[in-house]
């Protein structure tokens, strides 16, 4: 008996030879045999990479910040002394000639 796909189901094809727009079925087995998940699995962790890559991971913000907000980041930063931080990531000598 053939089952009907919902409407949150699509229907998913592999690629007769593996290029940039997609890939064989023998690929996808590999690949979820070495990461140890079905091939459907494969496909989803697959998919979240490629949406993470993709995809802004947060809201976009509402443009630059107004004078009221600026004022009340300054009243609840933490006062106190200013201090600096020593990195050695970077040379802050002059180089010598």
């Amino acid at each position: 008996m053939a089952t009907r796909l919902t409407a949150e189901q699509i229907a998913f094809r592999y690629r007769a030879t593996d290029s940039t727009s997609g890939v064989t079925r023998e690929t996808a087995k590999r690949i979820a045999e070495r990461l140890g998940v079905d091939e459907t699995q494969a496909i989803h962790r697959a998919l979240h990479e490629l949406a993470v890559k993709i995809l802004p991971q947060y809201e976009a913000d509402d443009g630059p910040l107004s004078a009221a907000q600026i004022r009340q980041i300054k009243k609840l930063a933490p006062q106190g002394k200013m201090r600096s931080v020593r990195s050695s990531l970077f040379d802050t000598k002059p180089a010598k000639k």
